[in-house]
């Protein structure tokens, strides 16, 4: 289990295309503090059908975008 799990978890299940949380909501939704690490979790995400789209510094935000052909972690796969 991963340390940013609930995260993923609830972006999977929020079903939107593009989802943009800013820091401090990752961090709730998390419950840890984000550092540095994320650049290195954030590769598991795509498990839940999802990838990170942009990281902005200067806003502290991240938007996440949903993958169209990709397995995701239920072993099951988009349409074609």
């Amino acid at each position: 289990m991963s340390k940013y799990n609930d995260l993923w978890i609830w972006i999977s299940e929020n079903g939107e295309k593009c989802v943009k949380l800013t820091f401090g909501q990752i961090e709730e939704i998390a419950g840890i503090t984000i550092d540095h690490s994320f650049l290195k979790y954030k590769k598991e995400l795509t498990e839940y059908g999802y990838c990170v789209g942009k990281i902005s510094m200067k806003n502290e935000t991240v938007t996440f975008e949903k993958l169209g052909k990709q397995a995701t972690k239920t072993g099951t796969e988009a349409k074609r």
